[in-house]
């Protein structure tokens, strides 16, 4: 009898006998996004991590991701406080070379008017609420738009401040998007332009000085600080770094910025996010308005951008291609690597890369900007 119950104990806590159906589908979901990463080498260093952290979240009577689990308490450190989104950012401001920005001050409109999504994305969140029955709060209606600016850790940030509860479906919205620019970016690139116009070359950009990196970083973190300090964080990090990337004088943070520390910071941003995909929390009809609503911000915020960046070539004196607009939304430099890739597609001689960094660096800024203004309100 005792080695009966034993063995039914036994039973009782493998998992086979304790696997639910929205586990296996969560599994599922997860190893699909660590296909994507490692076979379509989309997104492969978050993609891959995100992807595990749901397979460990998912495991049955571990809850590996709960309170007193190695996930859960370092998503406690890490993304409950906002740490880790910021750790990023100076990370990101390191590896971000601001010149092009600062050649072509104009196109940081093109970064700004990408991010009409995000507050467009807000109204159709409230929409979905008020029609058809969702259960959006106007704090997770902000946290849902912030996916148009297609900046991961800003949308992490925003999320685990208003919307922890929405963070999983957000996260991995945000990432997947950012993933599949070239899929979604090109039809709508062409949507809004004719071939004349994706045929334009624009004219060299001109030195930018040292002199003039450096002060970048400073000028724009002391008007942020005047204008909207709720954005500091995310600003000031992002600045912090680029100001340690353009000092030339600290090069041993600089290499831990742009390496040790971002990549230890990543695995574990990715775990942890992964972690939030448990099935309980993932598999409602939310979820399915999130990745909707998150689609339709991002081709907003491009589709945005391509049309301002029409109206300036109209009314520069030098020649605009419309294309740039697209590299608003601030996945970088991916975006930009799009722009060029279909100018390329159109004439053999455009190549707007350089000229796309510009409103793709401004995006980044922009989109911790726009989350300052939607914490402002909160």
């Amino acid at each position: 009898m005792d080695f009966a119950k034993a063995l039914h104990n036994l039973w009782q806590t493998t998992g086979v006998a304790n696997f639910t159906w929205g586990q296996a589908v969560m599994i599922v979901i997860s190893l699909v996004l660590i296909y994507l990463a490692i076979r379509k080498k989309y997104e492969p260093l978050l993609l891959l991590t995100i992807g595990f952290g749901g397979i460990l979240a998912n495991i049955p009577v571990a809850d590996i991701s709960g309170m007193n689990g190695f996930l859960g308490q370092i998503y406690q450190v890490g993304i409950a406080t906002g740490i880790f989104p910021l750790l990023i950012f100076m990370g990101v401001g390191a590896m971000t070379d601001f010149g092009p920005l600062i050649a072509n001050p104009k196109t940081a409109l093109l970064g700004a008017a990408a991010q009409f999504g995000i507050f467009t994305t807000l109204l159709g969140a409230l929409a979905l609420t008020e029609w058809l029955g969702f259960n959006f709060s106007l704090k997770d209606a902000a946290s849902i738009g912030i996916i148009g600016g297609a900046d991961g850790p800003t949308a992490i940030f925003l999320a685990s401040r208003l919307s922890p509860r929405l963070l999983g479906a957000i996260a991995v919205a945000a990432y997947s998007y950012m993933a599949l620019v070239p899929i979604i970016q090109p039809p709508i690139m062409r949507l809004f332009t004719t071939r004349q116009e994706r045929m334009i070359e624009m004219k060299q950009l001109r030195h930018v000085t040292k002199r003039e990196k450096i002060l970048f970083p400073l000028v724009v973190l002391g008007l942020c600080i005047l204008l909207l300090p709720q954005a500091t964080p995310l600003i000031g990090s992002l600045m912090f770094g680029n100001l340690v990337r353009e000092s030339g004088v600290v090069e041993r943070l600089n290499k831990a910025l742009q390496g040790s520390m971002t990549n230890i910071v990543t695995i574990l941003l990715g775990l942890t996010v992964g972690s939030k995909l448990v099935a309980d929390q993932f598999l409602r009809v939310e979820t399915i308005g999130i990745l909707l609503l998150g689609l339709f911000a991002f081709a907003i915020g491009t589709g945005t951008g391509v049309l301002l960046a029409k109206l300036m070539n109209r009314l520069s004196r030098e020649p605009i291609n419309p294309l740039i607009g697209a590299a608003g939304v601030s996945a970088v430099p991916m975006a930009a690597r799009v722009v060029n890739r279909v100018g390329v597609e159109n004439n053999e001689n455009n190549h707007l890369l350089m000229f796309a960094m510009g409103p793709n660096v401004a995006g980044v800024i922009g989109s911790a900007v726009a989350a300052g203004v939607l914490l402002s309100f909160f």
